[in-house]
């Protein structure tokens, strides 16, 4: 039986793998003890060079990037973070978890959080790219942070890398992603100063010179350890000679399915842009019923196709419940019950919620040559046109 990996998984090989052997025959796993430059540096700089941030730091995982960002925006407690209310549910946790509440706020046909709909007074923002559909960016927020997990190698309309045209971006390796360590993340900053202040807080706060135990300076804040580790990053490294390669391939796929679909009034793509990491064919059905058919029918076939409805924030338990792990609900206990901190939708979500139960997205395989990339393409398309 065929084992289905996601992107970059297939792309995993020893004999590539040079970083990694030179990680170990140092002896050196932690990033700051190694005998010369560090792999998470050699990683950073080419993440800077790739996709024209300022700075890069590496992390263990999309998640800590967040909180790495949100840390560094030097927030008060319960301050609130508008966040889309179709995305992970790691995006309201790492928002909890630094003290802060966060505020869903509805979002457009792609799924994308829709800036029309954020107070003027907005301090800090999150906006994430879904299934790597590059999504509009709301001006004027000093704190616009881009959760590029699942769009890496996407392009904004006037040309930026996804993640780095707010004030912070953040990306994940985790293995569903496009690029993938298991586990590992990144964050870029445009200014040097919010970069020195996000690698302090990533090592306890301190000042570190390679090679030497850290140094706490006059002033120093306390922080937490968001090292990365010099295994994981050598994997990333690995990866990212084939991000192009991957990107490509997805292209060429989506091409191949977007062609052999069938147009029928009660089924539609959801339109990509020429920016957008191409990770699926997303379509919108007439109902719920049919796309339910249309879920089972591919499903049973063994073709791979998966729903959104587990990314609607306002129906988690954890946004819907107020949970935390907080004997006095903090920092939901913060929420003060102003205007600042209501949820921001024109119909209370509703429109959003029937959407994603309509909404079917049809993954794409770049691992796959040209004649299994149109011979998959083939068989999506025929089973949909069955209907």
């Amino acid at each position: 039986m065929l084992r289905r990996l996601p992107y970059g998984a297939n792309y995993l090989q020893w004999d590539e793998m040079a970083e990694l052997r030179g990680a170990i025959e140092d002896k050196a796993l932690f990033r700051y003890i190694s005998s010369g430059t560090s792999v998470s540096s050699r990683l950073e700089r080419l993440v800077e060079e790739r996709l024209g941030a300022t700075r890069a730091l590496a992390v263990h995982n999309g998640t800590e990037a967040l909180r790495l960002a949100l840390m560094g925006t030097r927030p008060s407690a319960g301050d609130p973070v508008y966040i889309p209310a179709v995305t992970f549910v790691a995006v309201a946790g790492a928002v909890l978890s630094c003290g802060l509440v966060p505020v869903p706020v509805d979002v457009d046909e792609r799924c994308a959080l829709d800036p029309t709909l954020l107070p003027a007074d907005a301090q800090r923002v999150i906006v994430a790219h879904m299934e790597g559909m590059v999504g509009p960016l709301p001006r004027g927020v000093p704190y616009l942070i881009e959760d590029t997990a699942q769009a890496m190698g996407g392009r904004h309309a006037d040309g930026r890398h996804a993640g780095t045209a707010g004030y912070a971006g953040t990306f994940s390796f985790h293995h569903a992603k496009v690029l993938t360590s298991g586990e590992g993340g990144l964050v870029v900053v445009r200014d040097p100063a919010d970069w020195e202040l996000l690698r302090s807080y990533h090592d306890h706060g301190s000042d570190r010179e390679h090679g030497k135990y850290p140094v706490w300076r006059e002033g120093s804040f306390y922080g937490e350890n968001f090292c990365a580790n010099e295994a994981v990053a050598a994997v990333q490294l690995q990866q990212f000679r084939h991000l192009d390669e991957i990107l490509a391939s997805l292209e060429q796929h989506h091409r191949m399915l977007s062609t052999e679909l069938h147009d029928r009034p009660d089924i539609r793509q959801v339109p990509r842009t020429d920016g957008d990491v191409k990770v699926s064919v997303r379509i919108e059905l007439d109902s719920p019923e049919l796309r339910d058919r249309a879920l089972n029918e591919l499903t049973d076939k063994g073709l791979p196709c998966w729903t959104l409805d587990k990314y609607f924030l306002p129906g988690h338990p954890v946004v819907r419940d107020r949970a935390s792990v907080y004997a006095d609900g903090f920092p939901w206990n913060l929420d003060d019950g102003s205007e600042r901190y209501r949820p921001r939708s024109r119909d209370g979500f509703r429109a959003t919620r029937h959407l994603l139960a309509r909404t079917l997205c049809l993954p794409l395989a770049p691992e796959l040559d040209a004649a299994g990339q149109a011979q998959a393409a083939k068989e999506v398309a025929a089973t949909l046109a069955a209907l």
